[in-house]
């Protein structure tokens, strides 16, 4: 059903030049205000279970993971950027990969909201949470996040910021998979899951919009988050099974993506890059 990781490289240039199309069809919408009353019918494709009976055909589907958020931690929570990151990215990747994507309604891709505990975790290849900062882990979901990761899931952790989110976020993830046998690392930017279809030379740091509008800035913490960071937990064969995109916030980047044409350039252009190369690599390894 997938393409093959050679044959996603060996169309690289022919999907980069339909990225430029798409890119610039995008900022011409913006102008004329062509995306900001899209009708997104998905109402009740949110779980498994309604995503069966609308009849699943075998594609992706945008699996986000619900958690419980501590105040002791560093986060919104689970719900930040949703739905419409959710779709936009779903959209994005069928049109520059070639992904399928599962759609119901008028062509809405099927987006899941699971819990860790729910079974129905190991049927989603990949898995997204957004500010992990503030999550807080139960020994069972810690336990069913360990099993699924061993067993071949792949985690994109997004959007938490400064040395406390980051601090939080580890002893959560150390509750799932323990810290000396799998080690958070940095993500060199050779690394090959970088290079599946676009050459990335950079991890963006992505503010959220409303404070790119006002200052133009796009440290979220001041000097306690410096830069954005690429980190990653592999497993004992060398894949990587967590990505964290860390003092960086690629989910406005897709869910905001036609409120600023100057925002969508900048900030949704690189952060589509790089999503098309992790998912691939998600979805091949």
């Amino acid at each position: 059903m997938l393409a093959s990781l050679s044959a996603v490289r060996r169309s690289a240039a022919a999907l980069a030049f339909v990225f430029a199309v798409i890119v610039a069809t995008l900022a011409a919408a913006q102008g004329l205000g062509a995306f900001r009353n899209f009708k997104h019918t998905q109402t009740a494709v949110t779980n498994p279970q309604a995503a069966a009976e609308e009849g699943y055909d075998g594609g992706l589907r945008f699996c986000r993971i619900k958690f419980n958020t501590s105040p002791d931690g560093d986060g919104a929570g689970w719900f930040v950027d949703y739905p419409r990151a959710d779709e936009n990215l779903s959209l994005r990747i069928s049109q520059l990969t070639r992904i399928p994507i599962t759609t119901v309604g008028e062509g809405d891709p099927v987006r899941l909201v699971l819990q860790l505990t729910e079974e129905e975790l190991f049927q989603c290849p990949w898995v997204m949470m957004t500010e992990p900062g503030g999550a807080d882990f139960s020994p069972a979901e810690a336990a069913k996040l360990g099993e699924y990761l061993r067993k071949g899931g792949f985690l994109w952790a997004d959007d938490f910021w400064g040395s406390h989110a980051w601090q939080w976020w580890s002893m959560q993830m150390a509750k799932a998979l323990p810290p000396d046998e799998f080690p958070i690392v940095d993500i060199p930017l050779d690394h090959p899951m970088f290079h599946t279809m676009f050459d990335i030379k950079e991890i963006p740091q992505i503010p959220n919009i409303g404070q790119w509008e006002s200052s133009h800035t796009t440290s979220e913490r001041g000097a306690d988050s410096p830069q954005a960071y690429a980190r990653g937990i592999f497993d004992k064969k060398g894949r990587l099974m967590v990505f964290m995109t860390f003092d960086t916030d690629f989910g406005d980047a897709f869910e905001r993506e036609t409120e600023s044409q100057d925002y969508f350039q900048r900030f949704s252009v690189p952060a589509y890059e790089i999503a098309s190369d992790v998912l691939i690599y998600a979805l091949t390894h």
